[in-house]
């Protein structure tokens, strides 16, 4: 017994003085809060009759004693506790990273169908709406704070239907949106460019398209400054409808466009800059490849000229919604894919390399009809897919987010909605490593379809529900 008592008081000697934090409370590192949620951070000291000093961010807090309360007011921050005592000290701290689940919209529908997270942390949205505006729907585009928390918004359009599919904030912190419009232009729809300035208002913006159904489904500051747009026109081309590429200068002014097809109905809906200064383009086709319709990649020189395509498919109907060059300077393609035996189509997961030549596929998905919208390759050297399923997820559709392995393995994977429709169009990593989703929500919000915008940590955890 003697030896007992003599072998814990040496311990309890040691743990002294290499410090009198005895355990932490949450015991881990990073912490994840909802939005505006409050947790308590605690530490248990020996002796008891230590001092404390509590800092967020740096900046000192009251004295709290071994406690602090703390409502999580978004984005990223750092609380540290610093125990004192005169057998020693020690300190303590915790990474808190912020999720949320917010929606945005009226009596009406409204689709997003973009996000980024924009240089001071916020959010830039874009999609259409049917309850603000000036006629059948019009553009919008929304500038929230590091919590979501709307900052402005801004619509775009005529007495028709006009869309935004895309938003890209710039080199001079304004926004550049592409999508179409009725309301303006030269025939039915035309592709539409639109540049605003840091608050939303309208510096300029372009048309693009002949008699016929023109539309752009994407768009991105080029390293010159100006803006490559792809899409789809059936005004020119060789066929029903052909992928469409339009390069602009800074002013949106034309400088080229090409178009991609042949006698059937071919279409981009992405399209990226690549490291040589030329760009990949992802889409699909019906006028090659081994299907009904096939996905397809298309990569050219910098004055848009092809340097080589690439179909990927079997039998039935697949298609690419998604594509970035990734750092090994191959591609990464997302979409959908199925075969003669199943109609309804599973997410379908590409890499190919620095030619266009697949590497792997993976595919994900149940039963029922499963789509990815959206893929960004992670600082892990994974992946991120955002889409929709009908097989999982509560409602008729929901919203799904899948993380994979560098080899596409599928590491976690995350839905979101209620007993209705819902959609992810769009997905970004974050600054704090968790990630960014944008798309619209039936099962809640202010009516009809709303834009909905979610913020996850790092392992795609986030509020079941949307809060104010």
């Amino acid at each position: 017994m003697r030896r007992t008592l003599t072998f814990f008081a040496l311990i309890t000697v040691a743990a002294l003085l290499s410090g009198c934090i005895v355990t932490k409370t949450p015991n881990k590192n990073d912490v994840t809060i909802p939005l505006g949620a409050q947790v308590t951070f605690n530490v248990v000291v020996f002796p008891s009759d230590a001092t404390f000093a509590w800092t967020l961010d740096e900046e000192p807090l009251p004295n709290t004693g071994s406690s602090y309360l703390y409502t999580a007011q978004g984005g990223e921050h750092i609380i540290t506790v610093k125990a004192t005592h005169i057998l020693g000290t020690d300190t303590q701290a915790w990474h808190i990273l912020t999720s949320f689940n917010k929606t945005y919209g009226g009596s009406n529908d409204e689709w997003a169908r973009a996000v980024q997270q924009t240089s001071d942390s916020g959010y830039i949205l874009a999609g259409w709406t049917n309850s603000f505006g000036a006629g059948n729907g019009d553009a919008w585009l929304i500038k929230t704070d590091a919590n979501g928390n709307k900052v402005w918004d801004t619509t775009f359009g005529g007495s028709s239907y006009d869309e935004a599919y895309a938003v890209q904030q710039t080199s001079d912190s304004g926004y550049i949106l592409a999508g179409y419009t009725r309301s303006f232009g030269a025939g039915e729809d035309d592709a539409w460019l639109i540049k605003t300035d840091a608050d939303g208002n309208k510096v300029w913006d372009t048309t693009f398209g002949g008699s016929g159904y023109d539309a752009a489904y994407a768009v991105q500051q080029t390293s010159a400054g100006g803006y490559i747009l792809a899409g789809w026109t059936n005004s020119f081309g060789a066929g029903g409808a052909d992928a469409w590429l339009i390069k602009t200068d800074a002013n949106g002014n034309k400088v080229w466009d090409t178009t991609f097809g042949g006698g059937s109905f071919d279409l981009a809906e992405a399209v990226q800059q690549t490291s040589d200064d030329g760009y990949i383009l992802a889409g699909y086709t019906y006028s090659f490849g081994a299907g009904a319709s096939d996905a397809w990649l298309i990569k050219t020189d910098a004055d848009g000229n092809k340097v080589w395509d690439t179909t990927f498919g079997k039998s039935y109907q697949e298609g690419a919604s998604a594509v970035q060059q990734t750092s090994d300077g191959g591609y990464i393609l997302a979409g959908r894919a199925s075969s003669f035996w199943s109609v309804n189509p599973d997410v379908w997961l590409i890499k190919s390399d620095a030619n266009g030549n697949k590497v792997w596929d993976k595919t994900f998905g149940g039963s029922s009809y499963d789509e990815a919208c959206a893929v960004q390759q992670t600082s892990d050297g994974g992946y991120i897919l955002a889409g929709y399923t009908r097989s999982f997820g509560a409602g008729k559709s929901a919203a799904w987010l899948i993380k994979t392995d560098a080899n596409g393995n599928k590491v976690w994977d995350k839905t979101f909605g209620g007993s209705k429709n819902e959609y992810a169009s769009a997905v970004q990593q974050t600054s704090d490593g968790g990630y960014i989703l944008a798309g619209e929500t039936t099962s809640f919000g202010a009516g009809g379809v709303d834009f909905w915008l979610i913020k996850t940590d790092a392992k795609g955890n986030a509020p079941a529900t949307p809060t104010p």
